[in-house]
């Protein structure tokens, strides 16, 4: 298995921090705009998109700031994805920042993947 390569994204987005985090931290959040459907038992998260289910763990949350998964198919390894809320703390301009990691030749195609989901949690939020 070819190593994967980290890759991260800001998105500009006009939401509340506190909204921000109902979207990225709950499963019914998630099952808005990154799945069809997530469940939660505990520290395990299940993210169903129409025939595929794929099985995350819950690595660490903070409050209000981020979240962080590991899917279970990488379980023994050191990859991860994590959604992040950042606020400028001069202009309070919030950004969503992604880090992910993806086998070189499929680095594009998780970026256009990211930049879909974070465009429809952006129609979903009302923020162009």
């Amino acid at each position: 298995m070819e190593d994967k390569v980290k890759y991260e994204m800001e998105f500009p987005i006009q939401a509340s921090p506190s909204l921000l985090y109902q979207y990225i931290s709950t499963p019914s959040g998630l099952s808005e705009w990154y799945a069809d459907n997530v469940n939660s038992r505990g520290e395990f998260f299940t993210f169903i998109w129409n025939e595929s289910e794929e099985k995350a763990k819950l690595l660490s949350k903070k409050n209000g700031e981020r979240i962080k998964f590991r899917w279970l198919e990488d379980e023994e390894s050191p990859y991860f994805f994590e959604i992040r809320i950042q606020v400028d703390e001069i202009t309070k301009d919030v950004s969503i920042m992604i880090t992910d990691f993806a086998e070189d030749d499929e680095i594009e195609e998780g970026k256009m993947l990211w930049e879909n989901m974070i465009s429809d949690l952006k129609q979903i939020l009302g923020s162009s």
